[in-house]
């Protein structure tokens, strides 16, 4: 039975999620484990989240819209390729256990830390250019991230601004319009494959993603850069933990 309190805390939740899901990557670290700690099984768990990612994205793209940055038919071209890898990796979501789904959670979860400790991570090559100079590798490249986004989502967006920079050598505004557009669009039907399942709970979804919307819309606004370095130490913490709770360690 779902507790109140577990609403507004969702919405806190989410909305730290939804800044750093746009800004960067790594807010399903956070609203993937936490809802997990609520009583919700790895598969309900994962259905839940998408349905705030969903919104998350929707309330981003619109707010970037808002600012004049948007570039649809270049979104639209690599996200296509990110569809049948997403329902297929929420296929293999809803039919792994849960125990080994909280294993590999574990393992992704160190990874995303690890990623945050690279010199360099979060910055785009000094050379960026605009998305004339694109790459053929970045079409299985949105084919890959777009399964592991539909499998367990957390921290797609690491890999999709990796691919962003270094395929198409692309500046952080234009990484940043173009991963929410992506995340969208696999999320869509990766979410109705957990929907027919019967792998979503809506209360607790929409509460989260009233959060992930809010926390979206204000990191398209702010467009990264300052107050990064504080949140990005907080989310370390954070991820540690929530890692070795998942494994039994405490």
């Amino acid at each position: 039975m779902i507790e109140y309190y577990q609403l507004p805390l969702l919405f806190a939740i989410g909305t730290v999620a939804g800044l750093l899901n746009v800004m960067a990557g790594g807010g399903s670290a956070l609203t993937l484990p936490a809802l997990i700690f609520l009583g919700l099984d790895s598969a309900l768990a994962n259905g839940t989240n998408r349905v705030a990612i969903v919104v998350q994205n929707l309330s981003a793209i619109l707010s970037f819209r808002q600012e004049k940055m948007y570039q649809f038919r270049t979104s639209m071209k690599m996200a296509l390729w990110t569809l049948p890898g997403g329902v297929l990796g929420a296929i293999l979501a809803i039919r792994i256990s849960d125990e080994w789904f909280q294993r590999i959670l574990a393992v992704v979860l160190i990874g995303v830390v690890i990623s945050m400790m690279l010199p360099g991570f979060n910055r785009a090559p000094a050379d960026a250019g605009d998305s004339q100079q694109r790459s053929w590798l970045i079409y299985p490249a949105m084919f890959g991230i777009g399964f592991y986004g539909g499998f367990i989502q957390v921290g797609v967006g690491f890999l999709l601004m990796a691919a962003l920079f270094h395929l198409l050598r692309l500046n952080l505004v234009h990484v940043n319009m173009h991963k929410v557009f992506i995340v969208l669009i696999y999320t869509i039907p990766a979410l109705g494959v957990f929907i027919w399942s019967g792998n979503v709970d809506w209360l607790l979804g929409i509460s989260l993603a009233a959060g992930n919307s809010f926390g979206g819309w204000w990191a398209a606004k702010l467009s990264v850069r300052k107050g990064d370095k504080i949140i990005r130490y907080v989310l370390f913490v954070a991820i540690i933990l929530m890692a070795l709770k998942l494994l039994d360690i405490f």
